[in-house]
């Protein structure tokens, strides 16, 4: 089932019950495809393996859910007749952001899915859906495998990651996260850097307390930087007036700033104010997209892959709201140069207007575990345009800072 290259109207859902009708056995379970060597366009997976690896942050990164010092990321590889494909889990170390967690996301992933997808067939990221029946929620762990396979899929037919999803461009716009900071001063100081280094937008993270007067005297001092605020569901309704005062200040956009389950007072919210709501946490799937287009809970959305169960999903998303004309943008989960060559991939669709979360690698870590890194130039990040995701993992650090694997 060819889907790259698909229009707004492509449907994960109508793709998937097409995909099952099609893949239903006899005794009415779901089978992977037959393997037929050298007579159609499918790849066998041979082998599969998951790693922990230990990566720490050039520096703490705060929100208002807590600090991160060091990242343990899962890294999934498909290996097929030579090729290596990868993708990467964006669960944190702790449920502050999400129920999954690092520890949740590799049981799911050693215990349920990996054994199925090893020796199995496919043509299309597609074919491995039947490896996920059977589990509810666990977007995160199962994006690891959709968005490996994904990679497969570029790199068995010779194509760019990019190209097979239907990018268009060949440098995406970017911005950059800033950290909550102990002081005004220090924020300051970050912001004058990120400038200079040419990030075309700024994001701010906030929480009560660290907010209005906060953004206030960064706007002061750079009356014409494109700003933005990140709450990671901080408030709630109660501090309607509190969130009022942002609208003097000209940002962007306020990013999640309620609970990640509340769409009907997001949607109130919204109706309050001038600034724009940005959703991201709220947003795991198409259909919580067009609930928060059906009650205008929002008028932009983050669109985080790894989020949303992989780039199907992710681009499904994109494909909805350039049909209802709603901007949209690529986030970051601190991922390593895997996650963010997936990433880069995906902004490259025509749909993202506004610079994403794709920071250079550098703005995070001394050193990244793929080669070539990822860097700014003139407030773009080139997307590669090599075989499948772009970039190669580095087998030397990939030894060093694993901590645990398993291999099917």
């Amino acid at each position: 089932m060819a889907i790259s290259g698909s229009g707004p109207s492509w449907s994960v859902a109508a793709e998937y019950r097409k995909f099952r009708c099609r893949l239903r056995t006899p005794t009415g379970r779901i089978a992977f495809r037959e393997y037929r060597a050298g007579q159609d366009d499918t790849v066998k997976i041979d082998r599969v393996e998951i790693r922990e690896i230990r990566m720490r942050l050039r520096e703490p990164f705060e929100g208002s859910t807590g600090a991160s010092h060091n990242r343990r990321v899962l890294l999934v590889a498909l290996h097929s007749d030579g090729i290596t494909a990868w993708g990467e889990c964006v669960a944190g170390e702790t449920p502050a952001y999400s129920y999954e967690t690092t520890d949740t996301a590799w049981a799911i992933l050693t215990d349920l899915i990996l054994p199925k997808v090893a020796g199995a067939v496919m043509e299309t990221a597609a074919d491995l859906l039947p490896a996920f029946e059977g589990i509810r929620g666990h977007p995160m762990a199962r994006a690891a495998v959709e968005m490996a396979a994904w990679d497969l899929e570029a790199k068995a037919g010779g194509g760019s990651l990019a190209s097979l999803l239907g990018g268009v461009r060949d440098s995406v716009p970017v911005g950059v996260s800033i950290g909550l900071q102990r002081t005004d001063e220090e924020l300051h100081r970050k912001v004058t850097e990120y400038i200079d280094e040419g990030y075309e937008r700024i994001k701010v993270k906030i929480k009560p307390g660290r907010d209005v007067e906060m953004l206030r005297g960064l706007r002061d001092r750079y009356p014409d930087v494109p700003l933005m605020a990140d709450a990671n569901s901080a408030y709630s309704l109660e501090d309607l007036p509190r969130l009022r005062e942002l609208d003097a200040l000209g940002l962007t956009m306020i990013e999640q700033p309620l609970a990640h389950d509340d769409y009907l007072d997001h949607a109130r919210l919204q109706s309050e104010m001038e600034t724009a709501i940005c959703l991201d946490e709220s947003i795991r799937s198409v259909r919580d997209a067009q609930l928060a287009l059906e009650l205008g809970a929002c008028r932009i959305i983050n669109i985080k892959p790894g989020r949303v169960g992989g780039l199907s999903s992710a681009r499904a998303i994109h494909d909805l709201c350039v049909e209802h004309e709603m901007p949209v943008w690529c986030g970051g989960m601190l991922e390593s140069g895997v996650g963010r060559a997936h990433n880069v991939a995906l902004a490259s669709l025509p749909g993202f207007t506004l610079p994403g979360d794709i920071s250079a690698s550098r703005r995070y870590w001394s050193e990244d575990i793929v080669t070539p890194e990822f860097v700014l130039d003139g407030g773009t990040v080139s997307v590669p345009s090599g075989p499948g995701i772009g970039v190669d993992v580095r087998e030397d650090l990939l030894a060093e800072w694993t901590v645990r694997r398993a291999d099917f």
